[in-house]
């Protein structure tokens, strides 16, 4: 058997002689095909990925090597596929041009697999997929692959499974994850340049959009794969009851982060305080809300603890913060000038307001000491009330050792009213 005749015997339809001219003819168009879109995709690939950058921001897609591959690909594919349709060759020169447009299209699929963040080794083997289908559907060969792919397969009741199906179904469900997060993507760099929506309207607006892309997505995938939902009817009151109780937690959280995002209580950035964790909002997502100590330890409070219990929110309305510091003084200390010294040392830290300026107030008169506290305002709580107080104590601390005000510490005097003499023989 000559290889005409096994061509043949695998269901791909080559009838003819060798024929040289239609050969040559062949790869002429073939590395045309290539060389044209080469050159548009060099030409076309810098712009079309700025527009992408500009629309979507930074996207694996919009990578500029990886869209002027797709765009090399692409034109020449569809260069060969008018090729093979409008030029009359030999079987042999249909093969040559079919066989080049699946290697074409496996790269393709192969560029726009890893541009959807699919790995290497998958993004691999669809390439190698759509290279043989492609090939095969050119030389007019797919309805025996089609129908191998049927044939194996089993049944259950009235529904078939089949190799077939599969495929398909990896397919479509493959492209629609992918366009969707494409699509996500983009929305989410549009409403970011929205200037009018402030930070916790644009997060809402954020998850509601990529709610709505996925709802569309699932919808789509149950259409194009033919799922017939009534089949699943029987089984909506378990999984309705499974809802009621197993996921109660989880859409109780989710619940509550839509409403905080929607009444603004809690945003991102705000500095909060919610039981003993001090800290700056990171995120607020589907189940907790990240929150940023000044340790550097990210504490995740679920939403609903902040619709249940209080919570300070230091920047809710107006970021500026009042800190207090605790000072004593000697009794027998100048205090009009020890508050003189107070209000300096408060003055000249970096991170205090000059307006509102500084306060000294007198709390009381202590055990030990007369004791003040200073009242100063800062602006980016999110930095942290330590080392602002900190800096006024070092401060005041050389202040008052310059002008010889005493920071007293707890004495106590002891009288003796009486000692008894000891008895002598």
């Amino acid at each position: 058997m000559d290889w005409q005749e096994w061509v043949s015997h695998s269901g791909l339809s080559l009838s003819g002689s060798f024929d040289l001219e239609a050969l040559v003819v062949a790869g002429i168009l073939a590395v045309g095909a290539l060389a044209i879109g080469w050159i548009v995709g060099r030409r076309a690939g810098p712009w079309l990925s700025e527009r992408i950058h500009l629309l979507g921001g930074s996207v694996p897609a919009g990578n500029r090597k990886t869209v002027t591959g797709i765009v090399q690909c692409s034109v020449a594919g569809l260069l060969l596929l008018v090729a093979g349709n409008s030029v009359a060759l030999s079987p042999l020169g249909l093969t040559l041009l079919a066989v080049t447009l699946g290697m074409v299209t496996g790269v393709l699929s192969i560029r726009v697999a890893r541009a959807l963040a699919v790995g290497r080794m998958p993004a691999r083997i669809v390439g190698l997929g759509v290279l043989v289908a492609t090939t095969a559907a050119a030389l007019g060969g797919m309805r025996p692959l089609i129908e191998g792919l049927d044939s194996v397969g089993f049944s259950i009741g009235t529904h078939r499974l089949s190799l077939l199906g599969t495929v398909n179904a990896i397919v479509i469900i493959a492209v629609l994850y992918g366009i969707a997060r494409i699509v996500n993507h983009v929305v989410s760099h549009v409403i970011d340049r929205v200037s009018g929506l402030d930070l916790s309207q644009r997060v809402l607006i954020r998850k509601l959009s990529g709610i709505g892309v996925i709802t569309i997505a699932v919808l789509l995938g149950i259409d194009l794969l033919g799922i017939d939902l009534t089949a699943l009817t029987v089984f909506s009151g378990a999984v309705g009851l499974a809802i009621g109780f197993g996921l109660q937690k989880t859409f109780g959280n989710l619940i509550a982060g839509l409403i905080l995002l929607m009444d603004r209580s809690v945003k991102p950035g705000d500095v909060i305080v919610v039981g003993d964790t001090f800290g700056a909002v990171g995120k607020i997502g589907v189940r907790a809300v990240s929150v940023l100590t000044r340790d550097g330890k990210e504490h995740l409070i679920p939403n609903e603890q902040l619709m249940t219990e209080p919570v300070e929110n230091w920047s809710y309305t107006n970021r500026n913060v009042r800190i207090h510091v605790p000072v004593g003084v000697a009794y027998s200390s100048d205090l009009a000038l020890a508050r003189r010294l107070m209000i300096e040392a408060a003055s000249a830290a970096a991170r205090v307001l000059a307006e509102p300026g500084p306060s000294v107030w007198l709390k009381g008169f202590g055990d030990s000491s007369v004791d003040h506290e200073i009242l100063v305002w800062i602006a980016d709580p999110e930095l942290g009330v330590g080392s602002v107080r900190s800096e006024i104590l070092n401060r005041l601390w050389m202040l008052f050792a310059e002008n010889h005000i005493e920071i007293p510490f707890p004495q106590r005097d002891i009288h003796v009213r009486s000692v008894s003499k000891p008895e002598t023989d």
